[in-house]
């Protein structure tokens, strides 16, 4: 999907498929409504989720808002602010000096870190300032299957009325230096060239994050080139995918759907490596393709050879290309205690038979910092290529998501992941009342636009 789309295509999309579905009971909305709108095939997600009210109080930090009639909080696109001080520990910590703090947070990670900073407390306090005396917000998707996070929250761009201006809350941020464009889980389809012109205005400027004088993090270099190049491998995906429905992305909504409609044919999906669960006994070893909370979608080794050739230990964290037929398997153990006429518990999976089903484009920071990050060939799901080890002395990456840390926010310790809600188009509340107000900004030189084709990394 091309990334600059026309506002009047997406006007109309969002009004034909967002506002059109809106409940018109003022009370939140509950299990049964979701259950009638399931089952409603002639409903699909629109690129407008709706108006709402803002939560009192509705800023929980710099990317993390919470709006009335959306259970939990959102994850903001696009942006990626520094964390808050939560605990006195960190307090401490920051006070023996800023760069000693950080070292200690880094130690024993290969991946860029987040942890609390000024800089973070700042971007809350702008975010404040920004929503300060506005009542209603407008929110927005990027892409119709994309709705939710790993870890539940609601995927979205946060619209607001001011002075006569509709402001792309997302981009402010980045344009006023509280966060970098973050593309780690794919570049967006609706507002890249905004982000990228934000990102350049700030960084010129010197705002935020963009000032050396000021306390943040100091390695937004390879952040971003290492976020570039995850974005890269997903649109090289969505492209090769478009027109194959046997072509799955595993953080849309339908991908389950899909896949179970697939059963017993062979597919392609795109998805993060989560938990690696050892051989046990007679049983296989399995390898969690990270999607929801309490549902991904798992990869079947019975032979460890196949599974240490295969390379997703050195991929755990990052993007896998995997082929190959989807299966069903049916929990025997459970069968006795099944009701009559009630299926036994099953779930879906794929068997990994051979390592070349296992395509892995190595985007880890380690080597995105040398300076290496191939991208995959047109058209092509190429053998995988030997991983190149990383220090003994790192610790394995924590299972990743959405993009969600997986889910970025989710990776502040002091911030426990929110219950896993049921994937849904979510539906707008009734519209506010008539007296409602109704937005807003590393080192690599941000590019113009996603590329289109293999290119050349940026330069720090």
């Amino acid at each position: 999907m091309s990334v600059t789309v026309s506002r009047l295509v997406l006007a109309t999309a969002a009004a034909a498929l967002g506002f059109a579905c809106a409940p018109q009971s003022a009370a939140r909305y509950d299990r049964q409504q979701l259950a009638a709108r399931l089952a409603d095939a002639q409903v699909g997600p629109g690129l407008v989720v709706g108006e709402f009210v803002l939560a009192s109080p509705a800023v929980v930090d710099g990317d993390t808002i919470k709006v009335v009639g959306v259970e939990g909080t959102l994850r903001l696109l696009g942006i990626d602010t520094e964390e808050t001080f939560k605990s006195d520990k960190d307090r401490r910590a920051y006070d023996e000096g800023f760069d000693v703090y950080l070292a200690k947070k880094q130690e024993g990670h290969s991946r860029p870190i987040k942890a609390a900073t000024p800089l973070g407390m700042d971007a809350k306090h702008w975010a404040e300032e920004f929503f300060d005396g506005v009542r209603v917000v407008r929110l927005e998707r990027d892409h119709p299957r994309e709705l939710r996070g790993r870890y539940g929250r609601l995927l979205t761009y946060v619209m607001v009325e001011k002075q006569g201006r509709t402001l792309n809350y997302n981009v402010e941020c980045v344009r006023a230096g509280m966060s970098p464009y973050f593309s780690k889980y794919g570049y967006s389809r609706r507002f890249h060239d905004d982000f990228v012109r934000a990102q350049d205005e700030a960084r010129a400027a010197r705002r935020g994050i963009w000032d050396p004088k000021l306390e943040h993090y100091p390695d937004y270099d390879v952040r971003l080139r290492w976020w570039d190049a995850r974005a890269d491998v997903i649109q090289q995906f969505e492209q090769e995918a478009n027109g194959r429905d046997n072509w799955v992305m595993l953080t849309n909504w339908d991908s389950l759907g899909r896949l179970e409609g697939l059963e017993g044919q062979e597919v392609v999906v795109l998805a993060t490596i989560g938990d690696i669960k050892p051989r046990e006994g007679k049983g296989p070893a399995r390898v969690m393709l990270s999607r929801r909370m309490f549902s991904d979608f798992p990869l079947i080794f019975f032979d460890d050879e196949v599974l240490e050739r295969s390379g997703v230990e050195q991929a755990k964290g990052e993007f896998v290309r995997v082929q190959g037929t989807v299966t069903r398997y049916e929990f025997r153990q459970r069968r006795k205690r099944n009701k009559p006429n009630h299926p036994p518990p099953s779930q879906l999976q794929m068997q990994i038979k051979r390592a070349e089903q296992i395509s892995f484009v190595d985007t880890r920071p380690s080597r995105i910092a040398a300076g290496y990050a191939p991208i995959m060939p047109e058209d092509e799901t190429p053998p995988v290529e030997p991983p190149v080890p990383e220090p003994s002395d790192d610790e394995p990456a924590a299972p990743q998501a959405e993009p969600e840390t997986s889910d970025p926010a989710a990776a502040d310790p002091d911030r426990p992941p929110p219950p896993p809600t049921t994937e849904e188009p979510v539906p707008a509340p009734p519209p506010p009342p008539p007296d409602a107000d109704g937005p807003a900004t590393s080192q690599t030189p941000a590019k113009t636009q996603p590329p289109t084709e293999p290119k050349a990394r940026n330069a720090p």
